[in-house]
């Protein structure tokens, strides 16, 4: 609007990845599988805390396993911790990076988005690379990213995110549907190969100018 010019909007890209081992899996004490996994900074506008009060009314035996951090936002990491404190299925990692990440999301039952900022998030794409079948918060890009390869619930929902989980985990056969499409539309959207050509066709068109 200020320089009267067209954007380009360019995403992030992801590999198509998965890792046998489970080392980090073992450190906490968790089983391929039995597991669901949420992956953020710990900040209010990721949600956290309507993961957590979700999860704790899914009549289930599997863990819900935190992974991040923020070490600049202690009272809503405090908020959380007490929120959790009833329910010994709720297990804080702190960050974990490298192998240990490429773990925890290779072996989990399924994956939960709970951000509502920001566009093609990394954790999102990178979580359908490795074949996880996504639980998404309803916000246009994270609909816009996960398309019909993944399970949307309504923006900030509460109860119908714990509605989304309750039925995976009493139908896990679709489990493996949702891990097969969310491999396939990131190969087809969100591969690096794909997120380069356009970076390089955008440089082509500009220095042709």
């Amino acid at each position: 609007e200020t320089y009267k010019k067209e954007s380009v909007m360019i995403p992030y890209g992801a590999n198509i990845n998965k890792i046998n081992s489970e080392d980090i899996l073992k450190e906490f004490d968790l089983k391929p599988g039995n597991y669901i996994l949420y992956v953020s900074r710990l900040e209010p506008e990721n949600n956290a805390h309507i993961v957590i009060e979700s999860f704790k009314k899914v009549n289930t035996e599997k863990k819900l396993v935190i992974v991040g951090d923020a070490p600049y936002a202690s009272k809503y990491k405090h908020k959380l911790k007490k929120l959790a404190e009833s329910d010994k299925r709720i297990i804080f990692t702190g960050f974990v990076f490298g192998k240990g990440y490429k773990e925890f999301q290779s072996h989990a039952f399924c994956y939960i988005h709970a951000t509502e900022i920001g566009g093609t998030h990394p954790a999102l794409i990178e979580a359908m690379g490795f074949g996880n079948c996504v639980i998404a918060n309803g916000t246009p890009e994270n609909i816009e990213v996960v398309g019909n390869a993944g399970i949307i619930y309504r923006k900030n929902d509460v109860d119908d995110l714990r509605n989304k989980l309750e039925y995976l985990v009493k139908n896990p056969d679709i489990i493996e549907s949702y891990r097969k499409k969310a491999q396939e539309r990131v190969k087809q959207h969100y591969s690096w190969d794909i997120v380069v050509d356009k970076y390089e066709n955008l440089f082509k068109i500009l220095t042709n100018k």
